[in-house]
């Protein structure tokens, strides 16, 4: 089979950014952001499945905290571009710009994450009634440590906002959409004594999900008294993130979106969405034929390779359909032409394995890094290939 062999290589960062070659046929737009400063839209857009982004480019307000709230980097990059997909439900690419949230400002978002405190603790803690923001439930001090932390787990870990701009007839950039990620945690870790053995509750997924429909209608309150989102489209989506120890991320279990001006929420839409790790009892029981492929490519590749260490595939599920495959093969190189021999191999075993629709992207790793990147689009007559120098 004839290969396309094309540059692949820092794909995820193109996809999302936008960036076009040629910045001289962008259009040059002018954003309000305190003062009026004029930004850049590229023109050319990768995919329709991403948005273009602003340039140059604005860290949200809260962009530090995702990292020491969520438990995992799956869970981080899953958070955060799950969001996308589905900001993609109310806010075209076509029409929509993405911005980083400017918004809530990170000394708000971490007054919300706060547990709620008592009249007792707000008088101890030197705050007022109106600075009792925390939407994790109070921690009254009655009972033992773990009878106190299962009673009022904390089940709201991180918040996450994405702006969504349009550009207006005077070539100007408007917020015209926002949506907020609310991370909801799994499994409540705590300790019984500072630096002592650590504890953990596993919330109930019933729980999860009540719980995370409640904040979420606080926050939506919370928008709709602000002057630069009370009266714009909002989306609010549930995601549960994955325990401490976990190799995959956790889902998205829930949306719901406000029209521009509406107050209150009114539905909910549930998300059927799983990630699975192949190879693992889960694959096997509860997607056989999926786990067959992967055994079957998994077995190729060790037949003929000594000095292979394993491979890891983490799939996305969306209900019973297999919408993306990424796999994790580390090995052992002594040269660069076994590298390329390796990845040719690879490439085939790819295309032979894996039925047309699955998606599938591979990353080959030694210690020195990345070696290559092999991507297999859903009904791609040709894999895109890149090997790194």
């Amino acid at each position: 089979m004839k290969k396309k062999w094309v540059l692949a290589a820092v794909s995820a960062i193109l996809l999302v950014s936008g960036c076009a070659p040629a910045l001289q046929n962008d259009d040059e737009v002018t954003q309000e952001n305190g003062d009026e400063t004029t930004a850049v839209i590229p023109t050319y857009q990768i995919s329709e499945n991403f948005y273009r982004t602003i340039v140059p480019f604005e860290p949200g307000k809260a962009r530090g905290l995702v990292v020491s709230n969520l438990n995992t980097r799956y869970d981080i990059v899953e958070f955060e571009t799950g969001l996308m997909r589905i900001a993609q439900e109310n806010f075209s690419p076509d029409n929509f710009f993405f911005q980083e949230g400017q918004v809530l400002e990170e000394d708000v978002v971490r007054s919300w994450l706060r547990r709620k405190y008592t009249d007792a603790q707000l008088k101890e803690n030197e705050l007022t009634a109106e600075e009792n923001l925390g939407l994790n439930p109070i921690d009254t001090g009655e009972g033992s440590v773990e009878e106190r932390n299962e009673r009022a787990p904390i089940y709201l870990a991180h918040i996450m906002e994405q702006d969504y701009l349009t550009k207006k007839e005077d070539n100007s950039l408007q917020l015209d959409g926002m949506v907020i990620g609310l991370a909801l945690n799994s499994v409540h870790y705590y300790q019984k004594e500072q630096y002592g053995a650590q504890y953990e509750f596993t919330i109930s997924d019933e729980k999860i999900e009540e719980e995370g429909k409640k904040i979420a209608e606080q926050v939506a309150s919370r928008l709709r008294t602000m002057d630069k989102t009370k009266n714009i489209p909002i989306t609010i989506a549930l995601f549960q993130q994955a325990p401490q120890n976990s190799v995959t991320a956790g889902n998205f279990i829930a949306y719901t979106h406000l029209d521009a001006g509406n107050t209150g929420i009114s539905d909910w839409k549930a998300i059927d969405e799983e990630y699975v790790l192949f190879p693992s009892n889960a694959a096997e029981e509860d997607h056989r034929e999926d786990s067959t492929y992967f055994a079957n490519f998994k077995q190729d590749i060790e037949t003929y390779f000594d000095n292979f260490n394993g491979v890891i595939g983490r799939g996305l599920y969306s209900g019973e359909e297999l919408t993306s495959l990424k796999i994790d093969i580390p090995i052992q190189f002594y040269g660069k032409a076994e590298a390329v021999g390796f990845t040719q191999y690879v490439t085939g075993l790819v295309m032979e394995h894996f039925p047309a629709y699955i998606p599938v992207q591979v990353s080959i790793t030694s210690t020195s890094g990345t070696e290559a990147l092999i991507v297999k689009e859903a009904n791609a007559e040709e894999p895109y290939v890149h090997i790194y120098e």
